[in-house]
Parts: C-alpha cells; structure tokens; sequence
C-alpha cells in the first residue's frame, strides 16, 4: 500500500480509483516511435505528436492539472494531482511533453497574471495543446539571471517592443508561447526588470526566430531565440512593471521542486527511454553484464559501488517522505531547495556507474547493436549533465541552500 493510500480521504480515494481505471482501459501502450529520455529532448514531430495526443488524453481524464481552479481549466480540488501523477507513474505511462509550461509557466501565470489571461492561457497549457517554452538565459547571462538584456520598449499606443537574444531555450521549437524575462530599465539591475508571457509560433519570421542548438548527444533539444521588433500588448505582462524578479523567482521556486503546487507528472513506460536514471536498471546491468567470465555483480569493489548509490538512492527517497510531515522539518525550504541538487547528481553518478559497468560497450551509442540497451545508456550520461546545470547549477544551489537555510554570509 502506498503512503498517498494510507491517508486519502474519501474523495482522494475515489479519484484514485478513476485515475487507475481509466489507465487500465486508456494507457496508449508501447509507442510507434522512439522516444526521448525527457521532454526536453523530443527532437521530431512524429515524437510530439504522440505525447501530445497522450497529454491530451491524461488532461480530458481528469489528470491533469487536477488542483487548478475550473475557471481556467483545472479540476478544482486539493492534493490530487499527487494521486494522480502517482497512478501515472505506477501504470508506466509515456512522459507529458509540456514540461516547461506544466512545471514552470502554468504555476507562474496561476500566481502572477489577470484572471482574464488565466482563463485564456491555462486551458490550453494544461491539456498540451500549446507547448510552452522559458526564455531565461541569455549569451551573457547564465547563473547571473540578473544580467540579463534582453530589452522591451514601451510603444505610445501601450504596447511593448522586444529585442534581444535567448538561449539553451528547451522546446522551443514546438513552443507556442514563451515566458520571458526582459529588461524594461536599464539603470536598475533587479528593479528594471519585468516578466512576459509572449507568442513564439505565431510571431516566427514576424519578430522571432528560433535557431535549433544540436548537443553533443546529436539531438536536438535546446534552441536560441531571437527577438527582432516583437511587439506585445501590455496585457501579457505578469505582475507590476518592474516586479520581474520577483516573478522569475517563482518560476525557479517551481522549477527547483520548491513550490506549493504539484506539477502534473508521468512516466515510466518499459521502453528503453525510461530507465537510466534508476539505480535497480544498473543492478540489473551488472548481473547481465559478464567480464572475466563472471557478471559484473560478482565483483565485490562493484557491487560495494552499486550498493552506495542504492543507499544515496533510498535515501532521496525518504527525505523527501519526509519533507511532506512539517513535524520532521526544522527550515520549511531545507528539503524542497537540496531536492534539486540531490536528484541531478544522484542521476548522474548513476549513468557514470553504469559506463563503468558496460566498460568498453560504454563508447557505443544509438544504433549499434552491441551498445548498452541500444546505446540509451551512454545517451542517459551525456544528457545527465545537463541536469546539474539547468534550473541554477549545482554550485549556485548550494549557495543558495547556504545562504537562504543555514543563513551563511552571502557569496562575493
């Protein structure tokens, strides 16, 4: 029995019930085409295609976006979506390809924008019909976010006019809609900044192009964005002018893991996309993987490595049942602000354990017969650094642990 069963209310309990039956009887089985490790990675339209239409399945089921208001698309209740990423996952379902605007623009317009652009922008977020991008970093501004130039010009008419250059942008070349931090004050670091929502599919060749970025696995993925004279109306701002930090920090509440809101989650499916970040894949990996004439598992400096991670492993897992119980945590940030830091490096260490269990088949990739579970393995390691670096890098984290939590002197 799980820990969300034990204690469901009557309602919840119920909703746990609809969320399995309708898997049992709606889960879109074995894909007609291969699959990224995460939605950041979806590279063609036959990929979109498919996780979209299964999004879109998820969220007319009541699925997704379950504790949102019903104004703007959402099923109205508290604490389901929990549920109801817990039945995904255990019914191994695809990805949701909508990972930026479920995990990022979606609880950001939620606590920033009008009731009027909620009502028109959410529904079509949630449900994965409009793919939603983050323009954040820029070529000159990384880790310090503050920095960026990026610049929007107010018409006479009220309006906006946005020029400037985005980078390492994640889907945007399906995305219909950006959120964006710009520069609306040049002569004010923090205080000169403001938050947007603007449109990218629309406006491509009309203010905006989208440059695709191919990383070192061969996939595609990240983008540049440029912005050329796109004009916005005022109404697609978050908040006050001027309150863009703010704002851009609940989206890196939310998407460090931090927020007070469960973002719709899927996955698991058996297929080979699905694997490389779980330490039990890498046990298995060592049992069938034979040097010397002997499996991998045998040797004992091996498996006191595997059990490691299996310990670091089990051990996330458990800090984080810990950090639902408020009696358990002495600093409320503490466990959600380390989350980030612990599931990337965990992630990584496991994809590096496992190279060193494939040795030499680690060097083969995608398409070779001999590579490790079809080369997903060696993918899985590549892309896992990239984890460590988005959402703040690990080193920006710990600043921020240190100095947010233990209350340590700020870094110079």
């Amino acid at each position: 029995m799980s820990d969300g069963a034990r204690v469901d209310t009557p309602e919840q309990a119920a909703f746990r019930e609809h969320c399995r039956s309708w898997l049992a009887a709606n889960h879109p089985g074995e894909p007609p085409v291969r699959l990224p490790q995460s939605a950041i990675e979806i590279m063609n339209s036959d990929q979109m295609d498919f996780l979209q239409a299964w999004q879109k399945s998820a969220y007319d089921a009541g699925l997704v976006g379950c504790d949102y208001p019903e104004f703007c698309g959402g099923g109205g209740h508290t604490s389901f979506q929990r549920i109801a990423n817990d039945e995904m996952i255990r019914a191994k379902t695809p990805i949701l390809p909508n990972v930026i605007g479920l995990g990022m623009a979606a609880p950001t317009i939620l606590n920033h924008a009008s009731d009027e652009l909620k009502a028109e922008l959410l529904p079509r977020l949630l449900s994965g019909e409009d793919i939603w991008c983050q323009g954040f970093s820029e070529p000159g501004a990384g880790s310090d976010l503050a920095s960026v130039q990026t610049f929007a010009e107010p018409t006479d008419d009220g309006k906006w006019v946005i020029n400037g250059h985005k980078v390492w942008t994640s889907l945007a070349h399906f995305a219909s809609w950006m959120i964006i931090l710009v520069r609306t004050d040049k002569s004010h670091k923090y205080d000169g900044l403001s938050y947007f929502v603007v449109p990218i599919k629309s406006a491509l060749g009309k203010g905006v192009t989208v440059r695709p970025l191919i990383k070192m696995t061969g996939e595609l993925g990240f983008n540049e964005v440029l912005f050329e004279n796109l004009v916005v109306d005022d109404r697609m701002r978050l908040d006050e002018l001027g309150k863009g930090w703010q704002v851009a920090m609940t989206t890196l509440l939310f998407e460090r893991g931090a927020g007070n809101l469960d973002a719709p989650r899927a996955g698991g499916m058996t297929s080979k996309a699905s694997f490389t970040t779980s330490v039990s894949a890498v046990v298995k990996l060592a049992k069938e993987t034979m040097r010397g004439g002997k499996p991998v598992s045998d040797d004992p400096v091996m498996r006191d490595k595997i059990m490691q991670e299996l310990v670091r492993e089990e051990g996330f897992i458990q800090t984080s049942r810990r950090g639902r119980v408020p009696e358990l945590t002495d600093h409320p940030m503490r466990i959600p602000l380390q989350g980030k830091v612990q599931v990337s490096e965990l992630h990584q260490r496991t994809a590096n354990l496992a190279m060193e269990v494939g040795g030499a088949k680690g060097s083969l990739y995608l398409g070779d017969d001999a590579a490790l579970e079809g080369g997903q393995w060696t993918l899985g390691y590549m892309n896992s650094f990239g984890f460590t670096i988005a959402a703040g890098t690990s080193e920006v984290q710990r600043n921020i642990l240190g100095e947010r939590v233990l209350g340590l002197p700020k870094s110079k």
